[in-house]
């Protein structure tokens, strides 16, 4: 069942949203070649105690960790490591969330160590277009295959393909919530958006094939040819007045 939230329920989500897109920003201006990725995480933690957010992600399911941190060819779910040091030229994609007040708060977004590449470029520029076309789909009376079609038509017409293991969530006193978004779909097909639906929307794009495979650690997930990935995400809101991104500062 997909619940509908009450204004003052999606006005709590924007509260949790914009502070995990602030948290976001604060790590990405810590992103520099030579820093662990642990030490993005620890920097976290601190900031999480400071706010007096509890961290979505750290236990949940036994994730270790408040901070995915998923360097080049990982996807999703890459864990934070002291052994993990970046170097000029990767990608990375960071991803958290936060309870507050019981709502949770959950984004994404890849960014660039030093200098990097034309064709790494590309792929953070395309999958990031990719989440504000589908954004723009989220309006009431519009279908939850127009959002997933959308990704999926924009990083395949520029060369890329789409994750299929993984999925976008609704979101809300849960962190995943129905409906599951694929990045794939067909247009005009999925249940029908309505006011008050909250969707977190998260794009990932592969460089090469779509293949994917989970690491031993049992959660870092890969491409399975070893080509660049790039994940953004937001937090959206139906309403009558069309798409509201709760992650937005």
């Amino acid at each position: 069942m997909i619940i509908c939230k009450s204004p003052n329920e999606i006005e709590k989500l924007r509260r949790s949203g914009r502070m995990v897109r602030l948290l976001l920003g604060e790590i990405r201006e810590r992103v520099r070649p030579g820093i662990t990725t642990l030490d993005l995480e620890k920097f976290l933690a601190k900031r999480l105690k400071e706010f007096g957010a509890q961290p979505a992600f750290k236990g949940y399911r036994g994730y270790p960790c408040c901070l995915c941190a998923s360097v080049n060819d990982e996807v999703i779910h890459g864990i934070p490591s002291d052994r993990r040091r970046l170097e000029e030229g990767d990608i990375l994609s960071l991803d958290t969330g936060v309870v507050v007040d019981g709502y949770y708060g959950d984004s994404a977004l890849t960014v660039p160590v030093g200098a990097i590449n034309e064709s790494a470029q590309r792929l953070l520029k395309v999958t990031e277009q990719a989440l504000e076309l589908a954004i723009d789909k989220v309006r009431v009376g519009n279908r939850l295959g127009d959002i997933s079609a959308t990704v999926q038509e924009h990083a395949e017409k520029n060369g890329y393909s789409v994750v299929r293991e993984f999925v976008g969530h609704g979101i809300g006193k849960a962190m995943h919530e129905e409906p599951q978004i694929p990045n794939f779909g067909q247009p005009g097909h999925g249940p029908l958006l309505k006011e008050g639906m909250v969707f977190a929307i998260e794009p990932m794009v592969n460089a090469g094939g779509p293949g994917v495979r989970v690491l031993g650690d049992n959660w870092t997930a890969v491409t399975m040819d070893g080509a660049l990935s790039a994940h953004f995400e937001h937090m959206v809101a139906v309403t009558r007045n069309g798409p509201d991104v709760l992650t937005r500062l």
